[in-house]
């Protein structure tokens, strides 16, 4: 199968397997489709990949079903988490030729691609190495005997990973996955694929069987949705847009009521009490905008400041966001790369434009980046009223909306007024305010003077339309597993 040799960190060469990745090997697909995926920092063509179409879909069905019918069953608990441990010694191993196809593919800055992406993803692999033979049930009492429970593997599930935090991502869902025994099906995205190519050549050195891990490249609307619809696939568990998640539920109930977990959207709240440390609460409500270009579903883009600190606040925020050095995401100088493509470009731009059209107030930014590339300014936006685009929807960019409170019950209210409910941040010193806080925000996780943590042992996911379900901690595990339960009748002695 044919690679590709591109230009890394320090142009160190760095080459991936253009193939599809099943039963570990790297194929063509069958009908000899490709796609192109392209530097976005550059506009210049990376490579062809190949693209899976729905027989390349039904032949990885068919490889992990036979993987999880035959050795993969066999393979004790221990030896799983043995495999994920190797896994996440080869990813540490290989950390800047990752970081560099990250740079190259997505436009992440290579040191935040190294140090967070890749450093996360590693710690949530050998995180679940530990899981994956402490996973038991219970013994129960009935009357005239007993029962027990068995947390048993669902069989051949998939997975279906968002373009923005590919590698880390997709570990989010391989390592619980593997770990509760099952045999998966990664459906990377087609905008950034790059990643997979590259995981899949690991996979392989890790020594996984044949058909455990298979990763297929191709369109949403083509693969995704072949895998979504597979009536063997037992478990879908997908990162992207509400618009995508109600395809992929509405796929699974078209078909075998597969099980289903959704991380979609968000329009994370930031809080600022007059009480916060400024200066931290100035770090990270900017890094909150600011990290991979906004792109990221849990960005602080709405921030609500105390009106007694709401002047000072602003002047240091717009002062603070505008401080970058734009560029290539592989050079070290570099603070702000691009956005994935030209697509997002004009998207995010396109609200920076409405927002001024409108006659809210520019705080700063939001004048086009001259240049090749897929850059778009970092942009902040004061006095933002509630009912306002860029205060309710979903940019997926470095677009900040920022607005004054003057009351606790007041900014619950407003951070609430929202369809999504993933992340928000709330920051005060005073420790009874944080509790009250944190309780009444309808999200699935809040951060208190800080913005965004992730750890693998810690549950992340969302509620109303931020989906069901989670991602890391123990809880993950279940979206992965299905209980049994064995009753026991213990009959009377013949001597009664």
């Amino acid at each position: 199968m044919a690679q590709v040799e591109l230009k890394g960190i320090g142009g160190k060469p760095v080459s991936v397997n253009t193939g599809l990745f099943i039963g570990n090997e790297f194929v063509p697909a069958i009908g000899g489709e490709t796609l192109p995926t392209e530097n976005p920092a550059s506009g210049e063509l990376l490579a062809h990949v190949s693209a899976a179409q729905s027989r390349d879909v039904d032949a990885a069905v068919a490889s992990s079903q036979a993987a999880f019918e035959g050795e993969w069953s066999k393979t004790l608990p221990a030896q799983r988490g043995e495999l994920l441990r190797k896994l996440s010694e080869l990813i540490e191993r290989d950390a800047d030729e990752l970081a560099s196809l990250e740079a190259l593919d997505v436009g992440i800055l290579f040191g935040e691609s190294k140090g967070l992406h890749i450093a996360q993803a590693i710690e949530t692999l050998r995180h679940f190495s530990g899981w994956a033979d402490k996973i038991t049930g219970q013994l129960l009492n009935i009357p005239q005997g007993y029962a027990y429970t068995r947390r048993q593997p669902l069989g051949v599930c998939g997975a279906i990973v968002p373009w923005n935090s590919p590698l880390m991502i997709t570990i989010w869902k391989l390592a619980p996955a593997i770990a509760a025994g099952n045999t998966l099906i990664i459906k990377t995205p087609e905008a950034t694929p790059l990643y997979g190519q590259k995981l899949a050549s690991l996979v392989k050195e890790a020594g996984f069987p044949p058909g455990v891990i298979n990763i297929l490249c191709g369109l949403g609307p083509v693969a995704g949705q072949a895998l979504a619809e597979h009536p063997k696939v037992k478990k879908i568990s997908f990162t992207g847009s509400a618009l995508v998640g109600r395809k992929v539920l509405r796929a699974a109930a078209d078909t075998n009521f597969k099980k289903v977990t959704l991380e979609l959207g968000g329009k994370g709240p930031s809080i600022v009490f007059p009480d916060a440390d400024i200066n931290n609460a100035l770090f990270w409500t900017t890094l909150g905008i600011t990290a991979n270009n906004g792109q990221v579903c849990v960005a602080g883009s709405r921030i609500y400041v105390h009106s007694s600190i709401y002047d000072s606040f602003l002047l240091a925020f717009a002062e603070k966001l505008v401080q970058s050095s734009v560029g290539d995401p592989l050079q070290p100088e570099t603070t702000k790369g691009p956005v994935v493509n030209a697509t997002q470009k004009k998207k995010i731009l396109g609200y920076i434009e409405q927002a001024k059209a409108s006659g809210i107030r520019l705080l700063a930014g939001g004048e086009p980046i001259a240049g090749n590339g897929h850059f778009v300014p970092s942009t902040a936006f004061a006095d933002v009223p509630d009912d306002a685009a860029i205060m309710q929807e979903e940019i997926f960019g470095p677009v900040a909306s920022i607005t004054k409170f003057d009351k606790e019950s007041e900014v619950i209210t407003k951070a609430n007024a929202s369809e999504y409910g993933l992340s928000a941040a709330v920051f005060t010193n005073d420790v009874s305010r944080a509790e009250r806080v944190s309780s009444r925000l309808e999200t699935g996780q809040v951060t208190v003077n800080c913005w965004g943590l992730l750890h693998a042992n810690t549950p992340f996911g969302g509620v109303k339309q931020s989906g069901f379900g989670r991602d890391l901690g123990e809880e993950s595990l279940d979206g992965w597993l299905t209980t049994k339960t064995v009753k026991y009748n213990i009959l009377p002695s013949g001597e009664e």
